[in-house]
């Protein structure tokens, strides 16, 4: 690999490897796209300690997934562009077993000391485009068809004091991030994006469609996460069980969030001896989310979720219950009416079925200064088992209002001004024959 470097910065576009180099706004052909993700993988690999890859100088690079990349040390990576994932999902790479799982985006093992940050002067700093309406394909349709064979954008495995800021997540085919068995994270002045329409407000049954698209999880310890935007159609942030280390994720603080999805979340937990402890959300506000907190078992080993804090968050409009704690909602199969352990379909459907999960134990929950604006559905739901109660659970200055007891104290009532790291919703978002066609049926549904 050749490269002109000067003090220890490399730039991604004067790369040549084998005699190529990467070629920016263009995505006319395959080939392009994996040499440019081949060009990419080999320069992050040969990083040395204290070197900075600049990435992007303000142009779009469209390649392939499956970057692995392993054993980063005190490096800086400056994306100052745009890296634009392949829509060519039948030339994904894939894990050489019988499942045929897709491999992420990006991934990174073992990175110590690593930032991720940009410097670009594009006016949305850095964007990681996942083109993920590819893969959710036909609403519903799509699902079945890979169900959860979709690639994260972004994964960082067995991390050491890391540094995330001032990129933007667009359209991820399957959860965003993952930040998994990490000790020492910091998420800051981060954006995260997913949307199949163009309706402003709310999360649409085809917005819905999106399936799996989480914002922020992570699992290890000693976690700050901050000032970030989110809007997407899961799990805004997720705490999830430390199953690739010790089973422990704990010392986590996440404040200054404005994000809408499925809430702020910890879970699902469920692994053998999991244990989920000292978890703060504070100072955040969360509009038109299906759910607005959201804490919830699997089925689970003998798990546990203790010394929570939830603190002066605004819940704008919930569309379902405010505040969820019990058992995870969920199907995780192509049956969406499927108990794992509660069912999606309660409690609107006969028969749907949900119960607090037996081994499962809640311990020391603390929701103070949260209100709730004109919830939809119910203020809150706290499901617990007669085998594993919920012990000392604690809502002080829990306030449900109406829309009529809005006034000028409650901020953010604009989207540009509540979801500033955001693009406006117009952008990257096209009204397809999958959009139009949903919801005509949705139409005839309702007129019949």
């Amino acid at each position: 690999m050749n490269n002109n470097n000067k003090n220890n910065i490399i730039y991604y576009a004067d790369t040549v490897v084998e005699g190529h180099s990467p070629i920016p706004n263009d995505d006319s052909s395959l080939d392009i796209e994996q040499w440019n993700a081949r060009i990419l993988n080999t320069t992050l690999q040969s990083l040395q300690s204290g070197q900075t890859l600049v990435i992007g100088n303000n142009n779009k690079y469209h390649l392939m997934g499956g970057i692995i990349v392993e054993n980063l040390t005190n490096v800086t990576i400056d994306l100052a562009g745009e890296l634009v994932f392949s829509k060519r999902i039948a030339q994904w790479p894939r894990q050489h077993d019988s499942n045929g799982r897709v491999l992420e985006c990006l991934q990174f093992n073992r990175p110590t000391n690593v930032t991720f940050t940009s410097t670009g002067d594009n006016g949305a700093g850095a964007i990681l485009d996942g083109n993920g309406a590819t893969w959710w394909g036909i609403p519903f349709i799509g699902y079945i068809q890979r169900v959860e064979n979709r690639p994260r954008l972004l994964r960082v495995m067995h991390g050491v004091n890391l540094i995330l800021e001032n990129w933007l997540f667009l359209n991820s085919p399957y959860w965003t991030t993952l930040f998994d068995n990490v000790n020492g994270l910091i998420i800051r002045n981060v954006g995260i994006q997913v949307k199949r329409t163009k309706r402003q407000h709310t999360h649409s049954a085809m917005d819905l469609t999106a399936f799996n698209t989480d914002g922020l999880d992570v699992s290890g310890r000693n976690v700050h996460i901050y000032d970030c935007n989110i809007w997407n159609q899961d799990d805004i942030i997720a705490v999830k069980d430390n199953s690739h280390g010790d089973g422990i994720s704990e010392n986590m603080v996440f404040e200054r969030i404005n994000g809408s999805g499925l809430g702020l979340t910890i879970g699902s937990i469920g692994g053998a001896s999991s244990r989920v402890r000292n978890i703060t959300f504070r100072d955040s506000y969360i509009q038109d989310s299906v759910k607005g907190i959201y804490l919830k078992f699997r089925h689970s080993g003998n798990a546990s979720i203790k010394d929570v804090l939830f603190e002066n968050i605004i819940l704008d409009r919930p569309q379902q219950y405010a505040i969820w704690t019990g058992p995870a909602q969920q199907a995780d199969t192509i049956n969406p009416c499927h108990a794992n352990p509660c069912s999606l379909c309660w409690p609107y459907l006969p028969g749907a079925v949900c119960e607090g999960e037996a081994q499962g134990n809640y311990r020391n929950l603390t929701f103070r200064d949260i209100t709730i604006l004109d919830p939809q559905g119910g203020g809150g739901v706290f499901m617990g088992s007669k085998e594993n109660p919920m012990e000392n659970v604690l809502l002080d200055g829990v306030r449900i209002l109406s829309c009529d007891d809005k006034n000028n104290n409650i901020p953010y009532t604009n989207y540009s001004q509540t979801f500033p790291l955001l693009l406006p919703v117009s952008d990257r978002v096209e009204d397809s024959g999958y959009v139009i066609l949903f919801q005509i049926v949705l139409l005839v549904i309702i007129a019949t």
